[in-house]
């Protein structure tokens, strides 16, 4: 059983992520009797922080390599060691896109270094950002993004399946605002990371066009063209309807707010179009296809409350708050299914009901931001009980986090930890499935936590005063 063991908590101060430590005997696969509510209590002995931390030493120590003098991922698709599954779509593939997600995941690098003071995680950081800069994914000429590096023939193409006949251009644009954010924080990498975002929405501009009913087609061609067809061949029938455009409503709302373009009329009039149609809940996931996804609301509620902001109209958070957000509660778990700790995760959706933990992420954020907004305490509730949870599911001795919980075997038993009918499932994707928990984990601790300074370090607490960080200065 020694492979089902989490890896060993923090010590007092907190360590850089990349240091390896010994696996404890603290098991993650089972959970107390679940209270029938969606709640799980911090566990003290390896807390949030903890977990966000052992994901992270997961990725910087059996994840990277280099390409070209940069750093970079080895793979989209690990085992429990970091062996490349070059099995699937994702094993033989690298760079920004959706899977890959190398600037989501720098950016949450530079984050983390910066909370703990660990300079040579940022340095990774950012050679992974010079990387997606330097490797060929931006065309300068065209301004578009393209997403991935083929490893064993060292092309780049434009999605998962290793071709250039289609991209999703919410994905894409999500890139681009990865870049803004990673430009907020460094000030060297700036004027080519802002460039590099605006000239992708220059690329909106002249290719891409609304469909009938006002929103953005799920995939189109390289020239812009829509393309109808799901990623496996066949019709999608969610290609009008993807929550994927959202994410072009956000590029729009970043670049206005740092005065890099102003996108306020194509903002309202998309922010327009999602609220006319009773909002676009349908799959993000490139390979699922269901008409509502957990995360589709999660991204929903975030992308419409910054609109609101952006455009200076409360009512959109108000709408964000009242009639999207609540779309989360049927997706919540309230009890351990099938032997599996799943109190307090999010299923995807009802096609494909697995629990998968970048999705548990991007709702954890969501939850917080409404936190913000609004001091409730559910909602910091709800956001803290989706990364205890995660928590749960480190599995091995380098820090990895599950891809996902499969308590219904959706994906099969031979996908399973120990082949178990019902179990987490034994690979992951190192900055996304792995990593997401960082950003939510950062948010609650930067800006929710009761934060005290002892002597040369802070203590950050949550709401039942328990010692969730303990970061030396």
């Amino acid at each position: 059983m020694a492979s089902l063991m989490a890896s060993r908590p923090h010590p007092r101060y907190a360590v850089a992520a990349a240091e390896s430590r010994p696996s404890s005997s603290l098991p993650t696969s089972r959970s107390s009797p679940s209270s029938g509510r969606f709640y799980v209590p911090e566990n003290p002995r390896y807390t949030i922080f903890d977990s966000a931390a052992d994901s992270l030493r997961f990725t910087l120590t059996r994840c990277m390599t280099t390409y070209r003098g940069r750093a970079c991922s080895t793979s989209s698709f690990v085992g429990l060691d970091g062996a490349i599954m070059g099995w699937h779509d994702f094993g033989p593939l690298e760079g920004p896109g959706w899977a890959a997600n190398a600037v989501g995941g720098a950016y949450e690098l530079i984050q983390w270094a910066r909370f703990t003071g660990k300079t040579d995680v940022e340095r990774t950081a950012l050679s992974v950002i010079d990387h997606v800069l330097d490797a060929g994914f931006i065309d300068t000429g065209s301004g578009l993004i393209r997403g991935y590096r083929h490893i064993p023939t060292d092309r780049i193409v434009l999605n998962f399946k290793h071709t250039n006949d289609w991209f999703c251009p919410g994905s894409t644009a999500k890139v681009a605002v990865q870049m803004l954010f990673c430009s907020d924080l460094d000030e060297r990498r700036r004027g080519r990371l802002r460039a590099a975002a605006v000239a992708y929405a220059r690329w909106l501009d002249a290719h891409l066009k609304p469909l009938a009913n006002g929103w953005f087609p799920r995939r189109c061609t390289p020239d812009g063209s829509p393309y109808p067809r799901a990623a496996e061949g066949g019709d999608d029938a969610f290609f009008a309807t993807s929550g994927d455009g959202l994410f072009i409503l956000q590029l729009w709302a970043e670049l206005t707010d740092r005065k890099l373009g102003d996108y306020r009329e194509k903002l309202r009039t998309g922010v327009q179009a999602f609220m006319r149609a009773g909002g676009f809940y349908a799959s993000i996931n490139h390979d699922t296809y269901d008409a509502e996804e957990n995360v589709t609301c999660s991204t929903a509620f975030r992308v419409i409350r910054r609109a609101g902001q952006v455009l200076g109209d409360p009512a959109l958070g108000r709408f964000a708050l009242e009639k999207i957000l609540p779309r989360l509660e049927r997706f919540k778990m309230t009890e351990d299914r099938n032997g599996l700790a799943t109190t307090g995760l999010l299923f995807m959706e009802d096609s494909w009901n697995t629990s998968y933990m970048w999705e548990n992420a991007e709702a954890s954020l969501a939850f917080l931001e409404a936190y913000s907004d609004t001091g409730e305490g559910r909602y910091l509730a709800d956001g803290l009980t989706l990364l205890r949870a995660a928590a749960k599911h480190h599995y091995g001795p380098h820090g990895f986090l599950t891809e996902g919980v499969d308590w219904d075997d959706r994906v099969g038993r031979q996908h399973h930890i120990d082949e178990a009918k019902y179990g987490a499932i034994k690979y992951t994707e190192p900055f996304l499935n792995n990593q997401h928990i960082v950003e939510p984990t950062l948010y609650f601790l930067t800006r929710c936590a009761t934060v005290r300074t002892e002597d040369d370090a802070k203590t950050y607490r949550d709401p039942e005063g328990i010692v969730v960080a303990h970061v030396r200065l």
